[in-house]
């Protein structure tokens, strides 16, 4: 069996790789860090317990407050990431 270095050559239907618009990775990103967020602030609090007191609040409320605020910020990347999609779409 011999091998033929150049496929190029070869009879079949070609391939054309396209890239993504620019942008999803920022949705997709932003979106993971939006559902994670509030999830591992709630893991995290409640690792810590309700037996001790911080800054005058429960680990769980605090951790899952600030859980909120991550999720927040990635919501706001995968709105960024929307942006530049449909600003891609309107230059095409």
């Amino acid at each position: 069996m011999t091998t033929n270095p150049d496929r190029g050559s070869q009879p079949g239907r070609p391939i054309r790789l396209t890239p993504v618009a620019p942008g999803v990775w920022l949705v997709i990103l932003g979106g993971g860090v939006a559902v994670l967020g509030p999830l591992f602030g709630f893991l995290i609090g409640t690792i810590l317990g309700t037996d001790r007191k911080t800054l005058g609040m429960s680990p769980i409320f605090l951790f899952l407050f600030l859980g909120f605020l991550v999720a927040g910020a990635g919501l706001g990347t995968a709105m960024l990431g929307v942006r530049r999609i449909l600003r891609h779409r309107a230059t095409t």
